[in-house]
């Protein structure tokens, strides 16, 4: 199977190439040059859209009545395929704060997960909580809460079969330094939220290797100009890169510019956080064994509480672009290209010769026309 994209402008990271031919063979990006000259099994016509690498969403609960705490490898499969609609190609499956048993169902099930040819790749897992604040815990049921666990932690992992990639925990609870120093050496990935950690803490935490923030500006011990707390560690100090749900729910339309202008495109992460709701009717849904009511407003548990978004990855770009004002080599940093850096891998968030042929086709509308994983057209606008 071979795939032939004409005259297309190639967008990057580090900058774009216009008039562009690209050839992906064999689920890789074979040759990108101003004309190529074979037989494609399928070709398409690009003049006039972008080529941009396919998203990849590190913070993902569900989608399509779906969720990763189901423990349904149906339903897995259900969620993987629903996100090539809004551009997603790679995602990490996210568990929440319950019970040990549930929190091992879900991670054995996601473990034995095989994406198929058309559906997104499953990178592995992000296990939100159960080490967070209570005072912090948002959607996060405060009876499953637990302090920093080092062989919990160890325990799950050997479950994961290594692939716990991601892990958000609130550094200040007892336990939780020695937490990030050895879960970060490690290689797994610290994000610090829901938590309630001072500035001086957050400074503690990226000197033991953390270097992520969770959905930034929610549940974390807000700015204050006597004390900076999470919000003001993730915003200032340069070795944390900020999730961002851009959704305008869950931030506001300044606070999105604010977070771009503290930390560049380098220092964000667009995420969507989205729970099983995503893409389906308004109405009452299942989070973690809470109700969430999910409204135009958003999803809110009946205290009010945020719990997740509806978000999709290609609004979000949308969102983002409207609001900062970016440029698209921006749009790829923060949709993919970090994200790939933070995961260390070697073959995706880039459109170059030898790496995955995971990529979106957009207008200049930045409205998403075709998503295509490992080479094949697998989501097309109607």
């Amino acid at each position: 199977m071979s795939l032939l994209i004409r005259n297309i402008t190639v967008v990057n990271a580090v900058g774009r190439e216009e008039q562009m031919d690209v050839w992906m063979k064999n689920g890789k990006i074979a040759q990108i040059a101003p004309y190529i000259d074979v037989h494609a099994t399928e070709q398409l016509d690009g003049a006039g859209k972008f080529l941009l690498p396919g998203f990849i969403d590190m913070h993902i609960h569900g989608s399509a009545q779906m969720d990763a705490m189901d423990a349904s490898d149906e339903g897995l499969h259900v969620m993987a395929k629903s996100l090539l609609k809004e551009g997603t190609t790679s995602f990490l499956a996210t568990t929440m704060t319950q019970s040990y048993e549930n929190i091992e169902r879900a991670i054995a099930n996601i473990a034995q997960f095989q994406s198929q040819p058309d559906e997104a790749e499953l990178l592995g897992i992000h296990v939100e909580g159960p080490f967070v604040s209570k005072k912090r815990a948002g959607a996060q049921p405060l009876d499953y809460i637990v302090q920093p666990d080092l062989e919990l932690f160890t325990k799950w992992q050997a479950l994961s079969g290594f692939k716990i990639k991601q892990i958000t925990l609130a550094p200040e609870e007892p336990n939780g330094f020695k937490a990030v120093q050895k879960i970060a050496a490690s290689g797994v990935i610290v994000s610090i939220g829901h938590a309630d950690a001072t500035f001086e803490q957050m400074k503690k935490a990226v000197q033991l290797g953390a270097t992520q923030g969770t959905h930034l500006y929610n549940q974390m011990r807000p700015f204050h100009h006597r004390d900076p707390g999470v919000v003001g560690g993730v915003l200032l100090l340069d070795a944390i890169k900020a999730e961002l749900i851009v959704d305008f729910i869950h931030a506001h339309q300044g606070a999105v510019e604010m977070a771009y202008r503290l930390k560049g495109a380098d220092g964000l992460i667009l995420i969507t956080d989205a729970m099983r709701a995503k893409g389906m009717p308004y109405g009452d849904y299942d989070l973690g064994g809470q109700m969430v009511h999910v409204t135009e407003a958003g999803a809110h548990l009946s205290n009010g509480a945020l719990a997740g978004s509806i978000l999709k990855m290609d609004q979000a770009v949308r969102n983002m672009q409207q609001v900062t004002h970016c440029t698209l080599e921006e749009l790829v940093k923060m949709s993919s290209f970090n994200a790939a850096q933070q995961l260390k891998l070697r073959e995706k968030g880039q459109l170059v010769q030898g790496y995955d042929a995971d990529a979106v086709i957009m207008d200049q509308q930045l409205l998403l026309q075709h998503t295509i994983k490992a080479g094949q057209i697998m989501y097309s606008l109607k």
